[in-house]
């Protein structure tokens, strides 16, 4: 069985003045930002770069060659596929692990290094690798070969389809592709839109999930009826730190409708994907539709949170406003003590007992200032919000 290439890849939103970015920096290892110029030439070098050049096929790309056969294919909107056709049938997962330690390991580091700057990416998004799937590309394989492959790698096969080029055989961290024609360039550019789209949906996927996290968060700090008021600081910290965190994946989905669409009208007018795209052509509207799902859901998201936020902020008002008033009574105590000292005969005098006089009232008003303190930290304070039923979506 002959084994002609493998396949992974990523994407994340970019655009042509970031690959000019990645271009300066491959060439030469250099960048107009203010990044360390030793560290640029570290991750540079651990690239092991060979070849390096500048192309477009419907949009603009960079194609890497490095000096242990890999081939990287950076696209101007941020996807990544990576390539390696000095395969082995009796070591390919060995040679499928080293290519994804070079992606995690080398060239993932040196794009990260050289975005470090400006918006940064939401912590629930950043350390997230994932080089699923793995596209093997194998050449005139028999059925029975590709079982025999599915059967090493998967329990199950999701769905398989053919045309005149190629036959296409998924399960759920790979794709067997057995090429049948001597053009591999439709494979590839079946292989790219593969790894977008799929890249895409699970991005959309995470920011579903991050939905959930923060709203349960959010339920978490407003499900208290009463709360107490040293506690309400606290909270209204954790409200702001989701609302930096929803702002920030906001920001990206409203992005994401113009990667999909501009890939959807390069696929349709691509003739190397006029055999596939009864197959993937659907999956480019479903997606627009799941952008404008997800950009209704971190709308509600924000909505929930601003009343949340609003909600704390009424009840620090509250806590300052009952602080104030016992700042009062404190201070009414001391007008107290003068006004006996002014209209009595008795008030004391600069004398052993006068002393005595001055650190009692100083005790008193200092326990009274601590006791009212007390009082308004442990007052447990109502939080009126609207209950919702969750079972209903």
């Amino acid at each position: 069985m002959n084994i002609s290439k493998i396949y992974i890849g990523g994407w994340f939103q970019r655009t042509t003045l970031q690959l000019s970015e990645i271009y300066d920096f491959v060439r030469d290892a250099t960048s107009e930002l203010n990044l360390d110029k030793k560290k640029l030439l570290k991750l540079h070098n651990e690239l092991n770069m060979k070849e390096v050049e500048y192309g477009i096929d419907g949009l603009e790309y960079i194609m890497i060659t490095t000096r242990d056969g890999i081939y990287i294919k950076i696209f101007e909107d941020g996807l990544i596929v990576l390539s390696n056709d000095d395969i082995n049938e009796f070591s390919l997962f060995k040679d499928i692990d080293a290519l994804a330690h070079y992606y995690e390991h080398s060239l993932s580091p040196a794009i990260s290094y050289l975005f470090s700057l400006g918006a940064p990416v939401p912590k629930e998004l950043a350390n997230i690798e994932t080089v699923y799937p793995y596209f093997i590309v194998l050449n005139r394989a028999s059925k029975e070969n590709i079982q025999a492959l599915l059967s090493r790698t998967e329990k199950q096969k999701y769905f398989e389809f053919s045309n005149k080029d190629y036959d296409v055989v998924r399960g759920d961290k790979y794709y067997f592709i057995n090429h049948k024609s001597s053009d591999l360039h439709q494979v590839e550019r079946y292989i790219e839109e593969q790894i977008f789209i799929r890249e895409f949906k699970a991005q959309l996927h995470r920011y579903l999930n991050l939905h959930r996290i923060i709203w349960e968060k959010i339920d978490e700090v407003k499900e208290n009826v009463k709360i107490r008021g040293r506690d309400i600081v606290s909270f209204s910290s954790k409200i702001d730190g989701y609302k930096k965190t929803v702002n920030l994946i906001d920001s990206r989905i409203n992005q994401m409708n113009t990667y999909i669409k501009t890939r959807e009208k390069i696929a349709k007018s691509d003739s190397d994907l006029t055999d596939s795209l009864d197959l993937i052509g659907y999956r480019y509207e479903t997606l627009v539709n799941t952008v404008s799902y997800m950009q209704h859901i971190w709308a509600m998201t924000k909505n929930y949170l601003n009343s949340a936020e609003a909600l704390f902020h009424s009840l620090e008002s509250q806590v300052t406003e009952k602080s104030v008033n016992s700042l009062t009574i404190v201070t009414s105590m001391g007008v107290g003590a003068s006004l006996i000292d002014l209209f009595t005969e008795s008030a004391p005098t600069f004398s052993r007992f006068g002393v005595y006089y001055f650190f009692i009232l100083a005790f008193v008003g200092y326990g009274v200032n601590k006791l009212m303190k007390v009082i308004s930290e442990n007052r447990r304070y109502e939080i009126s919000d609207i209950e919702y039923d969750k079972n209903i979506k």
